[in-house]
């Protein structure tokens, strides 16, 4: 397990079982952990997600699947405590959504 801090100071947790869900639903992104921990530690974006959840965005020019952003899904609990549920690359992040951090 890796605990790293997100924009707000929570520590939020990446369990050796989220990483395996990870990389099964989105095989891009298994030599991706570095990313996503870059991602959700300093991201240029956070947007809100769904079910109190928020996303962490940053764009990177050089990936398996060339430029694109990286949107690392992740919940924080009141209580100083969070974890991550997925993350993916995708070619934009989504207008429809509120910002909540921006760079």
């Amino acid at each position: 397990m890796i605990i790293i801090k997100s924009i707000n100071k929570i520590p939020v947790r990446l369990t050796n079982e989220r990483w395996l869900h990870i990389i099964r639903r989105h095989p891009e992104m298994e030599h991706q952990k570095e990313k996503v921990l870059e991602t959700l530690e300093s991201p240029q974006l956070v947007l809100e997600g769904d079910f109190n959840c928020l996303q962490a965005i940053r764009f990177y020019s050089v990936t398996p699947l060339a430029k694109k952003y990286l949107v690392v899904i992740y919940k924080e609990i009141p209580d100083n405590d969070g974890f991550i549920l997925t993350a993916y690359f995708t070619n934009k992040p989504s207008e429809k959504r509120s910002v909540v951090w921006k760079q």
